[in-house]
């Protein structure tokens, strides 16, 4: 071999050499890394656990507050279903205790307004007129 030809070995022999050198520190840094992933997944695992039963008890509790919330408003439905049923019962009877006695009041105020009517016509008319009226009402037909 010559000269030359030993020196380009050498140079590939070193490249080769530091390249195999470099895969073994990447190697060694990825073994790193995946051990500060893994012990980082730990750590967040560990302080994110409470947290979720956390959120889950909070969802649980919102869950029972909603549910109670629904059963108050239904409660509230009925009660005020109730209440304008029991004002719709109310102002009936109120209106039926009002109202005939006020049509017995009416045809009284109506008698008595027809009964004076009569007295006053019966004091404008002169009494000789009276029975001439009843003598043509028969005549007429």
């Amino acid at each position: 071999m010559s000269a030359e030809a030993e020196v380009f070995l050498g140079i590939i022999a070193a490249a080769t050499l530091l390249t195999a050198l470099a895969q073994i520190g990447v190697f060694v840094a990825a073994g790193l890394v995946a051990r500060r992933v893994a012990r980082l997944v730990d750590s967040v695992d560990r302080d994110l656990k409470p947290l979720f039963h956390h959120l889950d008890s909070i969802g649980r509790d919102t869950s029972r507050a909603a549910s109670l919330a629904t059963a108050q408003v239904e409660r509230a439905d009925a009660l005020f279903s109730d209440l304008a049923e029991r004002i719709e019962e109310t102002l009936a009877t109120v209106q039926s205790s009002i109202a005939r006695p006020a049509r017995e009041g009416r045809a009284l105020v109506t008698a008595f307004r027809a009964a004076f009517e009569a007295i006053r016509e019966m004091r404008r008319t002169p009494p000789g007129r009276q029975g001439r009226g009843d003598d043509e009402d028969a005549l007429f037909i």
